[in-house]
């Protein structure tokens, strides 16, 4: 398990480095929203933004009180805790609701292709053919 958590810490860093690169409006956005629901800043630390948004520099959902540019501000209070642990312990909290919503997905995956087969032995049966 160790292992996993290695490689995905190492990736989420790696893509902390498209955070402010063209066409990557999307992450983002989800970094600066799990950023500020969260209370966290960077994977491990919030030194993890310093590579991508040069040295004493964070976004500014990292700050505790966000305000324009309070990211750039090195007296500014910043979160800092890592988020990587707190969206871990969010998973591991909700696990029994994402697994409620994956067996419901099953379930419609399964119901979906009992009703096409039934659909096509029903079409085979009746001999009807597909006239393109």
């Amino acid at each position: 398990m160790d292992k996993v958590n290695e490689n995905a810490k190492k990736d989420l860093k790696e893509g902390l480095l498209l955070y402010n690169t063209e066409n990557n409006l999307g992450l983002r956005n989800a970094w600066n929203i799990i950023q500020a629901e969260m209370h966290c800043c960077g994977v491990t630390d919030y030194t993890d933004w310093y590579p991508v948004l040069g040295e004493d520099t964070v976004p500014d959902r990292c700050c505790m009180e966000n305000s324009q540019g309070c990211g750039r501000n090195t007296t500014t209070p910043l979160w800092r805790t890592g988020c990587y642990e707190k969206v871990k312990m969010w998973f591991d909290d909700n696990k029994h609701v994402l697994g409620t919503v994956g067996m419901c997905i099953l379930i419609m995956q399964i119901l979906g292709m009992a009703f096409s087969m039934t659909l096509f032995q029903h079409v085979h049966r009746t001999g009807k053919k597909y006239d393109a």
